[in-house]
Order: C-alpha cells, then sequence, then structure tokens
C-alpha cells in the first residue's frame, strides 16, 4: 500500500490533479455568478411579465430544467463554432444553471407579501424602485441558502465537463487513473477524487447550514 501511495501521490501526479480542481472552480466561480444575473432576470420577467418576455422565459425555465445537462454540453459543443471546449462546455453549464437560479428566485419573489408593492406605491414608489429597494433585498436574503446548495452543485456538475475531455478535476483523475496498474491505485485515485469533492462540498454546506441556523434565530 505504501508503495502504491508512493507512485501514485508523486509532484507531477499532484500538481496535475490540483491543476484541474483549479478550472472547476474557475468555472464554478464564473458560471455561479453568470448565472445568477441572469437566472434573476429570467426571474423577474417570468414573474412579472406575463405576455411575449414572461413567456420566452418560462419557456426558457422549463426546457433547460427538464432537459439533462449533459446533452446540452453536447449541443454546445458540436454547434458553437470557433470558441475552446472549455467556454463551450462553461456555457452549457451557465445556460442550465440559470434556468435553475431563475426558479429559486422566482421562488423568492413569491414569498414576499403582495402588500410591500400597494405599500410602496402609496409611498410614491415606481415599480422598479419598489424591486429594487424593497422587494430584491428581502428575496435575496431569503434565498441565500438555496442559492448556496447551488453553488454546491454547480461546483459537483463541472463533472460532466470530464465528458467533453476537459481537463477538470475529474478528467485529470481519469487521466492518471490510465496510468495504473494495480486495484489499490484505482483506490487511492478514486479515493482522492470523493475525498476533495466531499471535502469542498460539505464546508460550503456547513456554512449554508451555519448561515440558515443563525439568521433563523436572529428571526
Amino acid at each position: 500500500m505504501i508503495e502504491s501511495i508512493q507512485n501514485i501521490f508523486t509532484g507531477s501526479n499532484l500538481n496535475f490533479l490540483m491543476s484541474g480542481l483549479q478550472t472547476s472552480l474557475l468555472i464554478s466561480v464564473f458560471v455561479v455568478l453568470a448565472s445568477i444575473l441572469f437566472g434573476s432576470f429570467l426571474g423577474l420577467l417570468r414573474n412579472y411579465e406575463r405576455i411575449f418576455f414572461g413567456r420566452i422565459a418560462g419557456f426558457y425555465i422549463e426546457l433547460f430544467r427538464n432537459t439533462p445537462l449533459l446533452l446540452w454540453m453536447l449541443f454546445c459543443a458540436f454547434l458553437i463554432p470557433g470558441l475552446n471546449l472549455v467556454i463551450k462546455g462553461s456555457i452549457a453549464l451557465f445556460l442550465y444553471t440559470s434556468a435553475v437560479v431563475a426558479e429559486i428566485v422566482r421562488g423568492g419573489l413569491n414569498a414576499i407579501p403582495k402588500g410591500q408593492f400597494e405599500a410602496a406605491n402609496s409611498q410614491g414608489f415606481s415599480f422598479t424602485q419598489t424591486l429594487w429597494y424593497i422587494i430584491l433585498p428581502q428575496t435575496f436574503k431569503m434565498i441565500i441558502p438555496s442559492l448556496l446548495s447551488q453553488v454546491i452543485t454547480t461546483f459537483k456538475d463541472t463533472s460532466f465537463l470530464a465528458g467533453l475531455g476537459i481537463l477538470e478535476f475529474t478528467r485529470s483523475g481519469q487521466i492518471v487513473l490510465a496510468k495504473v496498474t494495480k486495484t489499490s491505485e484505482v483506490f487511492l485515485i478514486f479515493g482522492f477524487l470523493a475525498l476533495v469533492y466531499f471535502l469542498i462540498s460539505f464546508t460550503l454546506s456547513s456554512i449554508v447550514r451555519r448561515w440558515h441556523k443563525k439568521n433563523a434565530t436572529l428571526t
């Protein structure tokens, strides 16, 4: 076993795996930030714009929420011309995650009492001012645990990029795996990948639970 550990966890292998992990984390950050912006816009459109744009937003959300993520990754990989695979895969993950975030935002918007619009209107606030100064701050405070949970899911979803051959964390492990012949070394690689995913996801989950518990106590 000691020999297997020495064979697997060499400096070059660890650097290679950490490089893949860095790619996964960078893609996750980009996708989550962009998805929160675009998903919020979609959620607002679907909730308050009942005619043309609301229906387009509704179609977009239902389309991506009810089809597999891998399908959209393959779609972007084969049909978007002129970009490298990392960008194509990130675009697919962004499109998919935006639809999920839009529903989270919409759920938060619907939880705000409608009487607050009437109260704001009586104070001379326009619809846009009511959304910006009153509704959205309360909505985002309410949905932060759900958004943080989506961050965890998005980080794990980056493993789908391995299917496109992108050198993210899972794909890096797959390449190291191809070099070994002993069963014990295979277990070590899978164990290392699972441990890193677990530690990052569990840490984020703990932050979500602690934040939720603290705010539940304050309210």
